[in-house]
């Protein structure tokens, strides 16, 4: 059975957070409240989740504040935050929220589709992630059990074919940063790719961690 991912919610009004379970129900994913930074913070001490939905104003500690306090963290630091604010207060503002750290900020009031097609584009990378970590575990073991047998030829060839993938998604990826690297570039495109450019990161170091005799264990990022 597939383990659902964890989104987490955070507003200090209640029917904001109705709404939101409202929009992302159809995402068929586990829901989590938090009316507050304080008890965002105590969640995600627990839980992993995919992607967090961030208010920026709250009385006592604010969605920056909050967000600050998320990236700070080794655990948490990589888990996508979208700003969400029901105030505008142009580019400045904006710019305020891709410096806490948000891979997008929205306005209110949001077109509902929208926001739940952004959030199921992290949800699927946060699935991904996990997949990709109980496959490396696994072939982990094959190349380190399998000797000279078929099965360890077998993992040997799986992670050859799988460094050539992550080169091609590489090469990608540095052909949309160097297209995004100009003053006029979208904020939300531009935060998105080095959000993707640091998972990229972390999978090329797990998947250079199973070459054998390299003697660690690979450690993918905990988050999409």
């Amino acid at each position: 059975m597939v383990q659902k991912a964890k989104i987490l919610l955070v507003d200090d009004r209640p029917e904001n957070l109705l709404a939101l379970e409202a929009i992302l129900s159809a995402l068929d994913q586990t829901l989590v409240r938090a009316s507050s930074g304080e008890e965002a913070l105590k969640a995600l001490l627990t839980d992993d989740f995919a992607v967090i939905l961030l208010d920026v104003q709250m009385p006592g500690m604010d969605g920056f504040e909050t967000a600050a306090h998320i990236k700070r963290r080794e655990r948490t630091r990589d888990i996508p935050i979208i700003f969400l604010t029901a105030i505008n207060h142009g580019p400045h503002h904006t710019f305020r929220g891709y410096a806490a750290g948000a891979v997008d900020y929205i306005s209110k009031p949001f077109d509902p589709w929208v926001l739940r097609a952004k959030v199921s584009v992290f949800v699927e990378l946060y699935m991904k992630n996990c997949k990709l970590r109980e496959q490396a575990a696994l072939l982990r073991l094959q190349l380190e059990g399998g000797g000279e047998g078929g099965r360890g030829k077998e993992a040997a060839g799986l992670l050859a074919e799988l460094s050539a993938r992550l080169a091609a998604v590489e090469e990608q990826a540095e052909a949309l940063s160097k297209q995004l690297d100009d003053d006029s570039a979208d904020a939300a495109a531009v935060a998105t790719a080095a959000h993707l450019e640091r998972k990229l990161t972390g999978l090329r170091r797990a998947l250079d961690a199973l070459e054998p005799g390299t003697g660690a264990a690979p450690t993918l990022p905990a988050q999409s």
